[in-house]
């Protein structure tokens, strides 16, 4: 007899840690995600086609842009 459907999802989830996974990110990750329009932001689609790290891109300009608008201590 094959299994059912949920036997199955049941039997993904042991062999994969999927569980764990699902727990982990639901408890310490946030997603975003942004939607360019084609007809009018090719420049920034050309962008982030160019990079490898899409990810690791924006996180880095996201800093970048942190540091720009933080005081520098003045000594």
């Amino acid at each position: 007899m094959s299994k059912s459907k949920k036997e199955v999802q049941q039997d993904y989830s042991r062999r994969t840690g999927y569980r764990a996974n699902s727990k982990y990110n639901k408890e310490k990750t946030k997603v975003y995600a942004i939607r360019a329009v084609l007809a009018t932001e090719q420049d920034i689609i050309r962008q982030l086609e160019s990079v490898e790290n899409k990810s690791g891109y924006i996180k880095r300009l996201i800093r970048e842009d942190i540091a720009r608008q933080t005081p520098a201590d003045d000594p």
